[in-house]
């Protein structure tokens, strides 16, 4: 049992949470209108058409593709930063650190350089975590954010634009800075058989009538059907890859929040403090709860959506815990041996000291944006 806390402690946290909260406001039929259906479906559509790309090969290929010609581990290190950076507007930040760690291990392995391999591992969590901030599909608080408040596109994209541009030069600054240009590398051989084509097209097209859920365009109970149905004819093994224990974790909240919200007291409490610095709020919540479950307790005491969204986004950095992304890459990163050079830094503590100084220079960003 401690086995398995340990391995998603915030599932167990949350189901404690949502049953304890059933003591002070007893099961009714308010209990039905808590759970967002659309929220969940759009993010088991989501999980489910990246697993069968990514299990395609598309995203290694394409990665391998753009590595073939580097050379110096610096170049690498920027490359991978800014690849994590981008697929984390698109595949979420979780399944792109999924996808690129393991392969990143592989790639910077070759230039000996154990230092180099840690702080890029770390740049491309941050990168990961910063860029997935600047869609509505980028992470799942985003997509619960974006839904709830019914924030149009345009407006999402215009919002989150400065600190997504402002991020992307911190983390390409950040790999001069902090990752040296030793020596060059082997080749990265394509070895990945022909991708395919017919379950590539479907795929990019199961892909694109998600986007289409997401831009309110198409119901996303027809396209979670069809989605469904043509995976289980398709590539059955692509729901082992499914994190149902977040779409889980998205329930017990929404049931936690949902009956918070009804007790006056904590309605009040929570409520003021929201109210009087929303983003300060959501940030500083995320340290301690991580991003997501931030954005669904705080999301049911204040009617400001926009400032959420810029909250729990750059509350994503700080602490390991404040995107649970972050464990993904912590976890191959303590698989690896330990390095046999002593002034290699500890990972935890290179982490927070990145992350605290990201965090403060894009938070000092919101408040000079209020100013002007």
């Amino acid at each position: 049992m401690l086995r398995y806390i340990k391995k998603d402690p915030v599932l167990f946290a949350s189901g404690i949470l949502a049953i304890v909260s059933c003591f002070f406001v007893h099961p009714d039929q308010e209990y039905f209108g808590y759970i967002d259906w659309r929220v969940l479906g759009i993010l088991f559509s989501m999980m489910l058409v990246v697993a069968e790309l990514v299990r395609i090969g598309l995203f290694k290929r394409l990665t391998n593709m753009l590595l073939a010609k580097v050379h110096t581990s610096r170049a690498v290190s920027l490359i991978l930063v800014w690849l994590c950076f981008f697929m984390g507007m698109i595949l979420t930040n979780d399944v792109t650190l999924v996808t690129m760690v393991p392969f990143a291990i592989g790639v910077m392995s070759s230039f000996g350089d154990r230092r180099n391999t840690t702080f890029t591992l770390i740049l491309m969590t941050v990168a990961a975590n910063l860029g997935s901030m600047q869609t509505p599909i980028g992470n799942p608080q985003n997509l619960y954010l974006y839904t709830k408040y019914s924030v149009p596109l345009g407006e999402f994209l215009k919002l989150m634009l400065p600190y997504s541009l402002v991020s992307l030069a911190l983390v390409t600054v950040a790999v001069f800075i902090l990752c040296r240009n030793s020596g060059s590398s082997r080749k990265e051989k394509d070895d990945l058989q022909s991708l395919n084509k017919p379950r590539l097209f479907i795929s990019l097209a199961l892909f694109l009538a998600c986007l289409l859920v997401v831009a309110r365009i198409v119901d996303y109970r027809i396209v979670l059907a069809a989605l469904v149905i043509i995976m289980i004819i398709m590539d059955r093994k692509a729901f082992h890859y499914v994190d149902f224990t977040l779409l889980i974790t998205f329930i017990f909240f929404f049931v936690f929040v949902g009956n918070m919200g009804r007790i006056e007291a904590v309605r009040d409490v929570i409520g003021n403090v929201v109210g009087s610095a929303p983003v300060l709020t959501a940030a500083l919540s995320s340290q301690v709860i991580s991003n997501v479950p931030a954005a669904l307790l705080l999301s049911a005491f204040t009617d400001d959506g926009k400032s959420l969204i810029i909250g729990t986004n750059l509350g994503g950095l700080g602490t390991l815990i404040a995107s649970m992304a972050s464990l993904i890459t912590y976890k191959f990163h303590s698989a690896m041996p330990k390095p046999s050079d002593k002034k290699t830094p500890g990972y935890i503590p290179a982490f927070s000291v990145i992350n605290v100084i990201f965090l403060v220079i894009l938070i000092g960003l919101y408040y000079l944006l209020k100013l002007l």
